[in-house]
């Protein structure tokens, strides 16, 4: 008993348990959905702060330990190796004293039952704190393990972005901000900051965005004036935008695909002028929960079906829309700040069949919207494949269907569509192109 009760309260413990899952291919969203009953409420956000730096650096310090380690460790000893690139994160990118940390990283490796690796651990970590640079300089001449991106990833950006993949490389490796949606139809961003600030909180505009504002300093939403009575959300700035490219009218029937978890689905009602009505729909229910969750909070109404866009059936599928948003599965490589595991669970390969995924939505849904009706095609995907390409593969298939060119000031004109870059104006990296059925 006891020794269940020190792993439920240890997060470092915790932490190796969910990296050697992730390091086997499950996500970090999914992994720390079931976290909160293992480890005590306190702790909790030092648990995420372990999980998502060390998946942030994974790459870096994985051949760091290949260098430590004289033999490679077994298979089944992947919770020690996750816990030794969780000790050299913390030695290496946090605010820990080194002695703690590296005396509580020893001490998890006993609540994890694997009293033979302590020493292991032990010698590992203080050896990095004895021929640190030396180490490093090692590692990082290894373009991958320098930037902490994986190869392939690193190849497709300098190809798309020649000028700027440097930055994007390091935009993905910092803490993205915390940006706000201001529910406009309940107060205006103005009156909210002043609510921020009786509370003895500060945030900033976004230009050119009229909702959004980027907290100074990142907090619990749920601890947000006004968060639990609706007149705030957390939505980066960039996924912000579609509810204005959507150019929404009085009364029209909108639909939202792909909608989880609900963010755009109920900015496009908050920003609709005398209201429209929605139909969500997501192949993914226990996703579709977090939709009726938002709406419910937000005190909104819409349609909500379980549905999948490339086979569309049932009563959402048989009638027209005259808009359609289209925010399709992608790579998520512009959110990766956000969500780091993406270097290691996305693969080269895996581009191909999401692109030929978006192409059989795009084909599917596109008989949904009305005649003189837009959709607006969206992903959070810096590839071109995903992006420009794709847009102009539909095109050039689709006789009733025009480009109508994105006028704005933010993020970069494509030759179809626009683009948001991770970092810029506080943005995570969207791409949008708005679709007119002629």
């Amino acid at each position: 008993m006891k020794r269940s009760h020190a792993r439920r309260g240890n997060p470092r413990a915790t932490a190796a348990q969910l990296l050697q899952q992730l390091s086997a291919g499950r996500s970090l969203s999914e992994l720390l959905a079931g976290a909160p009953g293992n480890v005590p409420p306190r702790d909790l956000g030092l648990l995420k702060e372990f999980c998502f730096g060390t998946a942030r650096w994974w790459l870096r310090l994985a051949p760091l330990a290949g260098l430590l380690l004289k033999h490679p460790l077994k298979p089944r000893d992947g919770d020690i190796h996750a816990l030794i690139l969780l000790g050299l994160y913390q030695l290496e990118y946090m605010r820990v004293a080194p002695h703690a940390a590296v005396a509580e990283t020893v001490e998890a490796v006993r609540i994890l039952d694997k009293p033979w690796a302590a020493a292991l651990v032990n010698g590992v970590l203080r050896r990095f704190q004895r021929e640190r640079e030396t180490l490093l300089a090692r590692v990082d001449r290894d373009p991958s393990a320098r930037h902490a991106h994986p190869q392939w990833l690193m190849e497709a950006l300098q190809k798309e972005w020649p000028d700027r993949w440097e930055v994007l490389v390091d935009a993905a490796n910092h803490r993205p901000p915390m940006t706000l949606r201001v529910n406009l139809a309940r107060i205006s961003r103005q009156t909210y900051f002043e609510r921020l600030q009786q509370a003895s909180l500060s945030a900033r505009p976004v230009p050119g965005i009229p909702s959004a504002a980027v907290l100074d300093q990142p907090m619990d939403a749920i601890d947000l004036p006004g968060f639990t009575q609706g007149l705030v959300s957390v939505q980066d700035a960039g996924a912000q935008l579609a509810a204005g490219l959507l150019d929404l009218q009085r009364g029209q029937r909108v639909l939202d695909v792909c909608a989880a978890p609900g963010g755009k689905s109920t900015h496009l009602l908050e920003s609709a002028p005398g209201g429209v009505t929605l139909t969500a729909v997501d192949i993914d229910a226990r996703r579709i929960a977090r939709v009726r969750e938002n709406l419910e909070r937000l005190g909104l109404k819409a349609e909500i079906q379980v549905g999948d866009a490339t086979h569309p059936a049932g009563p959402w599928a048989e009638r027209h829309y005259q808009r359609i948003l289209l925010d399709v599965p992608c790579s998520a490589t512009g959110v990766i700040r956000r969500h780091p595991d993406i270097k290691l669970l996305r693969k080269a390969g895996d581009i191909p069949s999401l692109a030929a995924q978006q192409s059989r939505i795009l084909d599917t849904i596109w008989p949904l919207l009305q005649s003189g009706g837009m959709l607006l095609y969206a992903t959070c995907s810096l590839l071109p494949e995903e992006n420009r390409e794709q847009v102009k593969r539909f095109l050039a298939a689709t006789k009733d269907a025009r480009e109508k060119p994105i006028d704005g000031t933010w993020g970069h004109a494509c030759e179809f569509g626009r683009q948001t870059l991770p970092g810029e104006d506080t943005m995570d990296g969207f791409y949008y192109a708005c679709l007119q059925k002629v």
